[in-house]
């Protein structure tokens, strides 16, 4: 029941998210918008199946794809090494979106490069907790937002927080509605947000709720804070807001 409820509201997410990603590419400060959820639906459908149910009362949160994770696999934190080894997750078919940048291709779960952040956490939560059913059994992990933007004839990546118009308003309270819901079916009792802005997020859709909400540091390489001692300062943060095993 927790299952199929999670993944309904995944395929309606993605469905009421295409007309206003259309509105927000009219708008003209984003040149491509790629929809995961579509693309790659069954790695995201099969990851959830996976953990969904195993009894988790802990959501990581993270902020939208990474074009190296779950851009390319439709799973949150997704990293090629870490889908195959740790999620075993494999020969699932992933597609196209509508419009491709020529400097964002997708090639799904044999995607060459590793995304950085989801290697850190996923290693950080195997290590805690072990076995991926241990994993679950503790946490699930959520991306806020499942669409990434592009701009320019690099395709430089856009985060949400850095795009204006209504269109994006719009999409963000969408998905302040999904959080709520997956909050709702899986009986969550607290949210991690992952990044200042994942905190921010949470903190405005569960306003007047009982859940408990926390943070840790965005794993990013981009972040200074991740890459200090070595990433020993970030997994530390990171630990101490895991629930205990």
């Amino acid at each position: 029941m927790i299952t199929e409820s999670l993944i309904n509201s995944s395929h309606n997410l993605s469905r009421d998210l295409q007309p206003m990603s259309n509105l927000l590419l009219k708008e003209g400060f984003i040149d491509y918008v790629y929809n995961p959820l579509i693309y790659a639906w069954e790695p995201h459908k099969a990851f959830i199946e996976l953990g969904g149910s195993k009894g988790a009362k802990t959501i990581l949160l993270g902020m939208n794809p990474g074009p190296h994770g779950m851009g390319q696999m439709g799973i949150p934190f997704a990293a090629t090494s870490i889908v195959r080894d740790l999620l075993e997750i494999k020969d699932l078919p992933v597609s196209q979106p509508d419009e491709i940048h020529p400097k964002r291709e997708i090639k799904g779960l044999d995607w060459h490069k590793e995304e950085i952040s989801g290697t850190r956490l996923w290693n950080a939560l195997s290590d805690n907790y072990g076995s991926i059913d241990n994993i679950f059994a503790k946490v699930f992990v959520v991306n806020h937002c499942p669409l990434m933007f592009f701009k320019g004839d690099n395709g430089t990546n856009i985060t949400p927080d850095k795009i204006p118009g209504g269109s994006i308003r719009k999409i963000i309270q969408r998905c302040d509605a999904y959080l709520r819901e997956i909050v709702d079916v899986m009986q969550i009792e607290t949210v991690i947000g992952v990044g200042r802005y994942s905190q921010k997020r949470a903190s405005y859709a569960l306003k007047g709720t009982k859940v408990n909400l926390k943070g840790c540091w965005h794993p990013s390489p981009a972040s200074p804070l991740a890459n200090k001692n070595k990433g020993a300062d970030w997994r530390e943060n990171f630990k101490s807001v895991l629930p205990e095993l």
